[in-house]
């Protein structure tokens, strides 16, 4: 994910020369499923081929070792050359430029182009498009959804009056009023009366629209994606990398930092910005904040003195205690490598790539997103309990045992409701504690 829009850039300016060819190799079970890579294809508007390499089949044959890994392979078919990681576009492009000019003078280009229909173009158009995430006022009855793959947010109350539309709908960076402002995959959002601030993963920055005055302003980051872990300080001087999730609290923005494998802070008083949890590395490991390890949290909220978060690539929930001397505890999960679909206390449950998470006084909520499901976890207790889903993927309403669900990445509470953003779904769900039932939220006015 983090390769795409650099990848992206060289297809395009290359587009008669360089011809690209995904390769997805899963990790989790879900990920498996053809119909789930075509979803993310079009979730994160990759325009080339990719092949479902579910067995590791081409992952062995070319001996790849990391996530992300790209294969060189010139006009003949021969490979030249591997690169493991990410990469800065300037570098790589000279690079890919070399080649081009080195086979152009061999007069081995084929520069047609390569004729293949984009996923996207044969979708149906739909009021959502992979909402990620939702924030709930529950002092207003207000709705802020993040239709990302739309490029925008839009406000409505609870019954889905959509009253407001935040962004041109263009995908890019630019700040303004709401109709001519532009979003990049806008994801988790925190609301403080009439203010509400938005992490636009796609442009790698912490935006701030204000309600009452109708515009939208960036509030931290370069618009520039950080390839290198730094030590933060004044907003607007230090890049980020792919801000997934917000939580306010004090004054005090925690965000779900994927691309650090970090938590981070914005002191909105202080003007500062800086991490909070995490030493960068990809794992899971506990102990005192600076030194614990995450592994791309993309969920985060604040409950007394905790930030809990889910730490997706680990599948696990976690929490960081605030104040000087806090440390990172793991209440669900076990490792990178290990998940499933199990209720039970503590690490004897298992989740799969969770990404939502809210917190109502002592019960944690969940999206158990590539199971399906909404799960709670008691905070006195560490029991995980399935509250709706049955685990297979699905759009049906009715009794919450029997609902179904595909990939929910969003939750927020109001009251005794949970709205949930069912991404794959393209749609918002109403899970009614109360009577233990989903509803689809039908939304009107767009």
């Amino acid at each position: 994910m983090h390769i795409l829009p650099q990848l992206r850039e060289l297809e395009r300016k290359h587009r008669d020369t360089l011809a690209v060819i995904g390769v997805h190799s899963a990790k989790f079970t879900t990920e498996k499923e053809t119909e789930n890579v075509r979803e993310a294809v079009m979730r994160y508007g990759i325009e080339h081929p990719v092949i479902n390499d579910r067995d590791f089949a081409v992952w062995q044959s070319y001996a790849v070792r990391a996530w992300p890994t790209l294969m060189f392979i010139d006009p003949t078919g021969r490979v030249i050359g591997r690169h493991e990681g990410e990469f800065p576009f300037d570098a790589m492009d000279r690079t890919v430029a070399e080649m081009i000019a080195e086979f152009a003078h061999q007069g081995v280009l084929d520069r047609r182009l390569l004729p293949y229909q984009l996923e996207a173009e044969k979708a149906e158009q739909r009021p959502l498009a992979f909402p990620g995430k939702i924030e709930a006022d529950a002092s207003t009855g207000r709705l802020f959804i993040a239709d990302s793959n739309h490029h925008r947010v839009l406000v409505s109350d609870f019954e889905g009056h959509v009253t407001e539309v935040i962004g041109s709908g263009e995908a890019g960076s630019a700040d303004g009023p709401f109709d001519a402002a532009v979003f990049d995959n806008p994801q988790g959002m925190a609301v403080d009366g009439d203010i509400l601030y938005v992490a636009d993963a796609g442009s790698h920055t912490i935006r701030k629209a204000d309600l009452a005055a109708r515009t939208v302003a960036t509030i931290a980051g370069t618009g520039e994606q950080s390839l290198y872990r730094h030590t933060g300080g004044e907003p607007f001087a230090n890049p980020l990398n792919s801000p997934y999730d917000l939580a306010l609290h004090d004054d005090v923005l925690y965000i779900a930092m994927a691309g650090f494998h970090q938590l981070w802070f914005l002191d909105l008083a202080a003007n500062l910005i800086q991490p909070f949890a995490g030493d960068g590395g990809e794992d899971i490991v506990d102990g005192p904040r600076d030194k614990a390890r995450l592994a791309q949290p993309y969920g985060v909220a604040v409950s007394g003195d905790n930030v809990f978060f889910a730490d997706s690539e680990t599948s696990s929930v976690r929490a960081a205690k605030m104040g000087d001397g806090g440390r990172v505890v793991t209440l669900v999960g076990t490792g990178l490598f290990d998940f499933g679909d199990r209720d039970g206390v503590g690490k004897e449950a298992q989740l799969q790539h969770v990404q939502g998470i809210a917190v109502s006084g002592d019960t944690i909520y969940i999206a158990d997103s590539y199971n399906h499901r909404i799960k709670s976890i008691d905070l006195n207790t560490l029991r995980v309990t399935t509250v709706a889903g049955h685990g297979t993927k699905g759009s049906s309403d009715g009794p919450a045992p029997g609902a179904s669900f595909n990939e929910p990445a969003g939750l927020a509470m109001a009251d005794s409701r949970i709205f949930v953003a069912d991404t794959n779904n393209h749609a918002i769900r109403v899970l009614d504690l109360d009577h233990s039932t989903v509803a689809t939220l039908e939304l009107s006015g767009i």
